[in-house]
């Protein structure tokens, strides 16, 4: 038996009650074989494979808050710090019904080689809780974030462990958050990303993921000898990574015609009108309906969708396994060109296999949604020097991380025989980084 697979086999009987996490974990390992096998040795006797699918460590603990009718209440909290061989954790809050341990390490594990391939000196990390920031108070929502950061502060700091926003945490909540840490540390500090811009947020965060997922899709599409003008592209989700990813499209001269959120979908033939969807996702915060009534010629429809659309482009920006075998067989059906994911690890391992073997270019969650860790980066750089780069600074540093990202996974891709190949690439590029690092360090 290979080390690659012996340590799947490991992997799998310890934490078989996990499968997101084993699903990422999978898909990692058996791209690396061809650099595990011309490093066999060594990175056996150094363990490398163990070290890097065992979190360095993991908190759980109780956050107990009060609702607004007085009733006390509890959710579960997490901090996964996964890998910091070459830099601090570095990774989202996500909170939403239904996060569990499971889902923390899979997102946790992926950032570690998301993070490698900014290029930036940043570790991989990932926390949250299984609170529902939706239907809560303002009140109710900063009761929570004060509890939960009461306990993750004694973890986290600038050089140490800086969380940032995900699903379910945006600004406001990131805003209480870094309140309580203030208050309990007495310090002023950059340990979380994604703040507001008048106490250390970067310019361009909020745009950054979606922005840089068009960055990398365009670069891809020009190295294919093609243009993103006139192309046709189907977006799921509405929320941040959604939102700027149709934004950008738009003024790379593509039309997005679809976006969706939990409960349904939208099909806009004129194109997704970006600022109407920010009133009725950001300002309302209301369903997909709203959109509808207030857009003539737009169609809601309920449940799943989005993939049914004809497309000449594919960006997932909603969740984990949203686009499935199915779905991946009418892309192609449709004569999809390309599928880049916005969201972390949106296309099952079943998907995306089917859609490399027909042809479809395909760029990885932790390729393709670098720009948002990437910016929350430069924030961090941004907060120790005491600095406020401007907008115009920030892009142009974010797309160069991003044209640099898909030439990275190209050439690793082609260095092992796999031409086109850009889930191997991203996972090699990645993962050679950090294993370089971590042999340097010792067994640590």
């Amino acid at each position: 038996m290979s080390y690659v697979d012996e340590v799947l086999a490991k992997v799998q009987a310890k934490n078989a009650s996990e499968p997101e996490f084993l699903q990422a974990v999978e898909e990692v390992l058996e791209s690396i074989k061809p650099v595990v096998e011309a490093n066999e040795d060594l990175y056996r006797k150094e363990a490398i494979l163990e070290r890097i699918t065992e979190p360095d460590r993991q908190f759980k603990f109780r956050v107990a808050w009060v609702d607004d009718s007085g009733q006390a209440q509890v959710n579960t909290g997490y901090r996964v710090q996964f890998n910091n061989a070459i830099g601090p954790y570095k990774g989202g809050l996500r909170l939403h019904p239904s996060v569990y341990i499971g889902i923390i390490k899979f997102l946790g594990f992926e950032q570690i080689f998301k993070n490698s391939l900014t290029g930036l000196p940043i570790g991989g990390g990932k926390g949250g809780s299984d609170f529902d920031p939706k239907g809560k108070s303002d009140r109710e929502i900063m009761a929570f974030c004060q509890s939960f950061m009461t306990e993750l502060a004694k973890h986290i700091g600038a050089d140490i462990d800086v969380p940032a926003g995900d699903i379910g945490t945006g600004a406001r909540e990131i805003g209480y958050m870094f309140g309580q840490y203030k208050r309990i540390k007495t310090t002023y500090e950059g340990v979380l990303t994604g703040k507001g811009l008048s106490f250390g947020g970067s310019l361009a965060r909020t745009e950054a993921t979606g922005y840089g997922l068009l960055y990398i899709t365009e670069e891809m599409i020009k190295c294919h000898g093609q243009d993103m003008a006139g192309k046709i592209c189907a977006v799921s989700g509405s929320g941040n990574v959604a939102i700027y990813a149709i934004q950008k499209a738009h003024q790379l001269g593509a039309k997005v015609v679809t976006c969706s959120d939990s409960t349904g979908w939208i099909y806009d033939p004129e194109g997704i009108d970006v600022e109407l969807l920010k009133e009725v996702k950001e300002v309302k915060r209301a369903r997909l309906t709203d959109y509808a009534a207030a857009r003539p010629g737009a169609e809601y429809h309920e449940g799943r969708g989005v993939w049914s659309v004809k497309c000449d482009i594919a960006l997932p920006c909603a969740t984990q396994n949203e686009l499935q075998i199915e779905d991946a067989k009418t892309l192609a059906a449709n004569g999809v060109t390309a599928v880049c994911e916005g969201a972390n690890m949106p296309t099952t391992l079943e998907a995306t296999r089917y859609l490399q073997d027909n042809g479809v270019l395909f760029i990885p969650g932790k390729a393709a949604n670098a720009g948002g860790v990437a910016t929350s980066a430069l924030e961090m750089s941004q907060n120790s020097e005491h600095l406020s780069w401007t907008f115009e600074e920030v892009d142009a540093q974010l797309k160069r991380i991003m044209v640099d990202i898909y030439h990275h996974i190209d050439d690793a891709a082609k260095r092992y025989d796999k031409e086109g190949d850009y889930v191997a690439g991203a996972n090699i590029a990645g993962f050679e980084k950090v294993a370089d690092a971590m042999l340097a360090q010792g067994v640590c």
